[in-house]
């Protein structure tokens, strides 16, 4: 999808306390899943200043929660820690930066594919409206491309064309999801045939021997999709992440997958 696909309108709306601004609309456009807007706002109690996205009438992501998008990074890597080689890493899912930005934060990440639908992401990282710091930009290490994470892992040559001539492009060691809440709870029904059993031997291609497949949720544990993982890859088990939601004053918990493919896969 071309970045001139959509139709920008950004809004300078905004709500004031004297000199300080409250709220403010940073950018909102039309997509082919619906309307998205980017917001900044204080939130006065907390005393801090959140980002978030969102989609449709939906609340889609806020930089005030971003332990578990980070721990999909690290778990993913630990997951790796056997691997002497340097890794090569693929995310699915743009969003804030925060899990990509955790990948950089290892050492022996020797490169990184960010795969993001929608262009008005891309831009926002790239005109540095978000609070990610340091910017991905920042490392070289990092490549973000505008795409269809769901249909480069269902195609043959996945997420780098082979330079071999090969039907097959690059295996990464890690390939780590945040794209829809849970596998049952989509942000758009395409993407539902690829956490099929079908659909995930596809991505597992894409996978070295002992590589890892990541999965990012907003709710606890489904045990039947665990189960179904498990089918699939050769390990499979599911990471709880536990935080604090300071706005309930109390724990909420998400979930991380994790999937590994045997080191005698061929």
């Amino acid at each position: 999808m071309g970045r001139n696909a959509h139709h920008c309108k950004t809004q300078a709306r905004s709500i004031s306390q004297g000199m300080e601004k409250l709220f403010e609309e940073l950018d909102y456009r039309e997509t082919p899943i619906g309307p998205i807007a980017l917001r900044r706002r204080k939130l006065i109690g907390l005393d801090t200043i959140i980002y978030e996205v969102i989609l449709g009438d939906e609340h889609l992501m806020s930089s005030l929660f971003t332990a578990s998008e980070i721990a999909l990074a690290h778990l993913g890597i630990e997951a790796l820690a056997d691997t002497k080689d340097p890794l090569d890493i693929v995310v699915g899912g743009l969003g804030l930066g925060y899990t990509a930005g955790a990948v950089l934060e290892h050492a022996n990440v020797a490169s990184l594919k960010v795969v993001e639908l929608l262009p008005a992401i891309i831009d926002w990282h790239a005109q540095g409206l978000l609070p990610l710091d340091p910017p991905l930009s920042a490392d070289d290490r990092c490549e973000i491309i505008a795409g269809d994470f769901f249909a480069l892992a269902e195609s043959e040559q996945g997420f780098e064309p082979s330079e071999t001539g090969f039907p097959v492009g690059k295996k990464y060691h890690a390939i780590l999801i945040d794209i829809d809440h849970t596998p049952d709870w989509l942000l758009d029904a395409r993407s539902g045939s690829f956490y099929s059993g079908a659909g995930l031997k596809k991505l597992a291609r894409h996978l070295r021997r002992g590589g890892v497949m990541g999965l990012w949720s907003d709710a606890r544990e489904d045990a039947a999709f665990t189960e179904r993982l498990g089918r699939v890859f050769s390990e499979a088990w599911a990471q709880p992440v536990e935080f604090h939601n300071p706005l309930q004053d109390k724990a909420f918990v998400q979930t991380v997958y994790l999937g590994r493919t045997s080191v005698e896969q061929n």
